[in-house]
């Protein structure tokens, strides 16, 4: 598999990470509890963004792992929130992005060509 075929899931993973953190951060940009939106939502993203582009499995793990955390969220607030159900089916895209960009490696490995 040539170099851009290996690199093509841990690009998509950073640019779904940074996109949750962007909407993560219009979504709650009127929340009076702004400093723990920041640290609750919106830096694990970035933190694992930056483990990410510096090449770190356990970074794009633990992704995968907080992946499924946030379609968790993006589910219960698509469904108990109907005026923020944007933003929730947005989340839902981007944790299923994150969960698969962050497993494909794995999964190319235990499925691909041998």
């Amino acid at each position: 598999m040539s170099g851009v075929g290996k690199c093509l899931p841990r690009i998509v993973l950073g640019i779904a990470l940074f996109a949750l953190s962007l909407l993560f951060s219009a979504w709650f940009h009127a929340d009076k509890h702004w400093l723990a939106v920041l640290l609750v939502f919106v830096l694990p993203p970035l933190l694992m963004l930056l483990g990410v582009l510096r090449g770190s499995a356990k970074a794009a793990f633990w992704a995968g792992v907080f992946g499924l955390f946030w379609f968790s969220h993006g589910v219960m607030a698509a469904y108990s929130q109907p005026a923020s159900s944007l933003y929730a089916w947005l989340e839902i895209v981007l944790a299923v992005t994150i969960v698969l960009s962050a497993s494909w490696p794995g999964l190319r490995g235990r499925f691909g060509k041998r």
